[in-house]
């Protein structure tokens, strides 16, 4: 008989990828098929243009924000989704006055990144 599936908690604090950002793989701490990121990101700063080989959706909880995917620009508020599809460019930049509260759904349970060294608009 399996073992039924297990119930797991995570403080950000002990996720942490960046200064700015947490980190949850999904594969590794919880044998699932799903990565997740918490940035915040503080005014002026962005997250460089960057590649993955999965969609990624972006929900934004605090702030306003600029994403660049591809060849579209969209700005940003709270409450608000956006979703990138797979190995679309994207990157996004906090364009207001108070911290950019951001969660981004990887639909993969391991990061796969690449940066491409570009800033977004």
């Amino acid at each position: 008989m399996e073992a039924a599936p297990q119930t797991v908690k995570f403080d950000l604090a002990d996720l942490m990828f960046s200064p700015t950002a947490a980190l949850f793989e999904g594969k590794a701490r919880a044998g699932i098929d799903t990565s997740i990121f918490v940035v915040r990101t503080p005014p002026g700063k962005f997250v460089e243009m960057h590649v993955h080989p999965y969609p990624e959706t972006f929900v934004l909880l605090e702030g306003q924000g600029r994403w660049t995917a591809g060849d579209t620009v969209s700005e940003l508020s709270p409450d608000q989704m956006l979703v990138v599809p797979a190995e679309a460019p994207h990157g996004f930049r906090n364009v207001g006055d108070v911290p950019l509260l951001v969660v981004s759904v990887h639909e993969s349970g391991t990061l796969e990144q690449r940066f491409l060294g570009i800033e977004p608009s």
